[in-house]
């Protein structure tokens, strides 16, 4: 076989069998390996999803990794076609999602020379991917092959990119391909953390005001059962971050939400009050800690992680715990005695939870509030749909509102912030898991950054459903430029949106319009009823704002709501 036809060869190996690309000149031999070894001796060939950007294939790669826990890839060609792929890359690097990236490379031969469609991709993406690799000698192939799929997997998952010239892809390959080989990671063995994880009891057992908060990385190291497990024996109430939501489950009654910039005013405070913090799977983000110096200041702090480089990275901390987090979480798991502690957490959720304003509750013909509507969104989907964001006002009243009880249901770009993400995200996510309902939650300004795959839902098929909540603005820009910009407004305006109905039924997919608060549940239903994929627009409020918010460079404690701005714009 050729270095083409390998490619495809480690795919079957691997049991890779769904992959996102489009075609072009260096990436050609690839594509016809496709047909011919499709044509050979495997029964069931690798289905390849032609979407119709390629950063819409590295974004559904991205949907199908995180909503099924598998391997994600991506094929482009080179030039243009490689740096399309970048930005979904990126996002994949910041969310820790496993990705494989194969782009087409000119000739070896030509590569240095300024060649049609030549980018020196290893180089531009150094920052964005675990490992890389441009291949020079056909032979290395498979070994190479086994290796990437391996290392975007293993420890803490990511995106690895093989760059391969075009004449490497028709080179035969003579020599058979090596077994596969296990990438073995560096682990602290139980000996070397056993002093710590005696240290941590000891904090546990002495707090009196102990909160866990979790992140992405519980999902990620396949711990969501013995993190459940080690909720259920301490009884610690939990907060989370965008990417953690989820990880306790709706019914856990101790759960206080998302903390951070946009977290509710429960959770961040349970932070700045509590006196031992167990960090699990997460990184101290900004968006999560605010000024960091003042994030848990009375607390004592626990780290668990499986890679070194988080640790103490952004804030000191008190005991490290490196490793496989649910042997981590199984080996700190005891009982407590924290019943006072308790029943204020669960008052404070009563209080200073998110809750809906009574003018976002009132079922006539007002205007349409967005957090309303995403309640209501959470009350009538079943609790195995997918819900893939978009990025923006929308996003966070789905963090706030909407009911998860498992990660792998919430499809957001956390890290990155990826305008766009939301649709390809969704198309790789109803693949991943064709059974399920996959909902693309967007705003006016995301959908138009990756629309155009909709031709990738009609070709396909797809049952996806579309919500797109429309303030005809940036909303999310517009909110920041009226609260710390003194309402300077600068290029937020999107009144000269298409008509969302229209774009939609040009590609054959049904649509609804919906602009009053009485037709909320009669849209939603209807959208969940029908068989195949549909779009629904929603005009919401365009003076709806997301509440609280942290101001940028302060700490979680100065949170700004609603109520305390109205206060404060009251004359005396």
């Amino acid at each position: 076989m050729n270095g083409a036809e390998s490619i495809i060869e480690a795919f079957h190996r691997h049991d890779i069998d769904t992959v996102f690309g489009y075609p072009g000149g260096c990436i050609m031999p690839l594509y016809d390996a496709l047909v011919t070894v499709a044509q050979g001796a495997h029964s069931q060939p690798v289905q390849h999803v032609l979407c119709r950007h390629e950063q819409g294939c590295a974004l559904a790669a991205d949907g199908y990794a995180r909503s099924s826990g598998r391997l994600g890839v991506c094929i482009a060609t080179s030039g243009p076609g490689a740096t399309n792929l970048i930005t979904g890359v990126a996002n994949a690097f910041a969310d820790s999602v496993p990705l494989l990236v194969i782009t087409g490379q000119v000739p070896t031969g030509l590569i240095g020379t300024d060649a049609f469609q030549e980018t020196d991709i290893l180089g531009m993406t150094l920052g964005i991917v675990k490992h890389s690799y441009l291949i020079t000698d056909a032979d290395e192939l498979p070994a190479i092959m086994d290796e990437a799929i391996q290392l975007a997997q293993c420890g803490r998952p990511g995106p690895v990119w093989i760059d391969v010239p075009k004449d490497i892809l028709l080179t035969p390959i003579e020599q058979t391909p090596a077994p596969k080989q296990s990438i073995k990671h560096p682990a602290a063995t139980r000996s070397e953390w056993q002093d710590h994880i005696d240290q941590a009891r000891q904090l546990l057992a002495g707090a009196s005001k102990p909160l866990l908060y979790s992140g992405g990385g519980v999902t990620l190291a396949r711990a969501d059962a013995a993190f459940r497990s080690f909720i259920d024996t301490t009884g610690l109430p939990c907060v989370e971050t965008l990417k953690g939501l989820g990880n306790c489950g709706h019914a856990y009654p101790y759960h206080l939400g998302m903390l951070g910039m946009h977290g509710s005013k429960a959770a961040n405070l349970a932070v700045q009050e509590c006196d031992l913090l167990i960090c699990v799977g997460a990184r101290f983000d900004d968006r999560a800690t605010g000024k960091v110096d003042d994030f848990a200041p009375n607390a004592r702090i626990i780290h668990i992680d499986c890679d070194p480089a988080e640790i103490a990275k952004l804030r000191a901390i008190d005991i490290p715990l490196l490793g496989d987090l649910a042997t981590i979480l199984a080996a700190l798991a005891m009982p407590t005695q924290i019943e006072e502690w308790q029943q204020h957490c669960i008052n404070s959720k009563q209080t200073s939870g998110f809750s809906l304003s009574a003018n976002a509750t009132a079922d006539h013909e007002s205007s349409i509030s967005g957090p309303a509507f995403v309640a209501m969104l959470s009350r009538l989907a079943s609790s195995d749909t997918i819900i893939s964001c978009d990025v923006g006002q929308h996003q966070m009243w789905v963090a706030q509102y909407y009911q998860f009880d498992h990660p792998r249901r919430h499809l957001s770009s956390g890290g990155l912030g990826t305008m766009g993400f939301g649709l390809p995200a969704a198309i790789g996510a109803q693949f991943a898991n064709p059974e399920q309902t996959v909902v693309n939650v967007s705003g006016d300004g995301s959908f138009m950054m990756n629309a155009q795959e909709l031709a990738t839902i009609k070709r396909h098929r797809l049952p996806i459903k579309i919500i797109i909540l429309d303030n005809q603005c940036l909303g999310m820009v517009r909110q920041q430029q009226e609260l710390f910009y003194h309402g300077r407004y600068s290029e937020i305006d999107l009144s000269d949106n298409p008509d969302f109905r229209k774009m939609a039924e040009a590609f054959e997919i049904p649509s609804l319009y919906i602009s009053q608060a009485n037709q909320m549940r009669r849209g939603i239903e209807t959208l969940f009823a029908y068989a195949g994929p549909m779009l629904l627009h929603v005009k919401i409020n365009a003076n709806d704002n997301v509440w609280p918010i942290v101001a940028p460079g302060s700490a979680n404690s100065d949170m700004i709501d609603e109520a305390s701005l109205n206060q404060a714009a009251t004359p005396n």
